[in-house]
């Protein structure tokens, strides 16, 4: 049925094609960049598009079109990890938080308050400078960035669930702690899951494009589409084209996650037909 609701949303599968055809990108980026994308040419510095580059040149000469299909491996990776990191995390504390209640609750409720009580963007820089910028930490940073999120996405599920009648049965034959909450409660806890999941990937990567952005990302000479608008900031007035692609592929991205998580969350809730 979710299926069929899916199908039917136009908005939605434009979405995930958006993101389809982004994962296609970074998975065949080899094949598809024309030229090395770490590669200078300093003949070609700033060449505007053409057939020899077909989003132009930076202000070295590297392939402007190579750079933007590697760069969508970076935002990936990051976006895909730090919301994995965050949704294990929240969905461990969320359930611990809710299941057990008490002074366990108080605790992790009031650090995920803490953390969401700073803006997420200065938070995420503010570990990087402790930690020093590159991808591993822009990954963790991001992580505890969103890890409020799940987790009180789940706290909230579990507390209005283990009081239903099937997790008293569970309790009442003897199962543990763990095989009520994994078997009974976090199955039921799955479709906000998937919604916050989507709409996270979304704000990971124009947060990875920020951090990058502000040389806080994948550290030079990587391609990353926030390093390559820094790199271009300085050339706007002249070859205003030189921001306009790596923009552009953020954008498209962005929203690919946007209309699909849209259209997932209407295709999950169950008073929608």
């Amino acid at each position: 049925m979710v299926w069929r609701r899916l199908l039917r949303n136009r908005i939605g599968v434009i979405g995930a094609l958006f993101i389809l055809a982004n994962f296609l990108v970074a998975i065949f980026a080899p094949w598809i960049a024309t030229h090395d994308p770490l590669k200078i040419d300093i003949q070609n510095q700033g060449a505007p598009p053409s057939s020899s580059f077909l989003f132009g040149a930076d202000e070295y000469g590297r392939d402007i079109f190579s750079r933007v299909i590697f760069g969508s491996r970076i935002s990936l990776y990051i976006s895909i990890f730090s919301v994995l990191f965050a949704l294990g995390g929240g969905v461990i504390f969320g359930a611990m938080a809710g299941y057990y209640r008490g002074w366990m609750e108080n605790l992790i409720m009031r650090f995920m308050d803490a953390i969401m009580s700073f803006p997420a963007i200065l938070l995420a820089i503010g570990i990087l400078a402790v930690l020093g910028p590159n991808l591993y930490n822009v990954v963790l940073a991001l992580g505890v960035v969103y890890l409020p999120r799940f987790a009180r996405i789940v706290h909230g599920s579990v507390l209005s669930l283990r009081e239903k009648e099937f997790v008293e049965a569970s309790v009442a034959m003897g199962n543990s702690d763990w095989i009520i909450i994994s078997r009974h409660i976090l199955p039921n806890c799955t479709a906000p899951l998937i919604v916050q999941t989507t709409a996270s990937l979304a704000y990971a990567i124009l947060a990875e494009s920020a951090l990058s952005f502000l040389g806080l990302g994948a550290p030079p000479p990587a391609p990353s589409w926030g390093n390559i608008l820094s790199d271009a900031r300085n050339f706007m007035m002249d070859n205003a084209w030189m921001t306009v692609f790596p923009g552009v592929a953020i954008t498209l991205a962005v929203l690919g996650f946007n209309l699909f998580g849209d259209a997932l969350r209407d295709a999950l809730d169950p008073r929608m037909k």
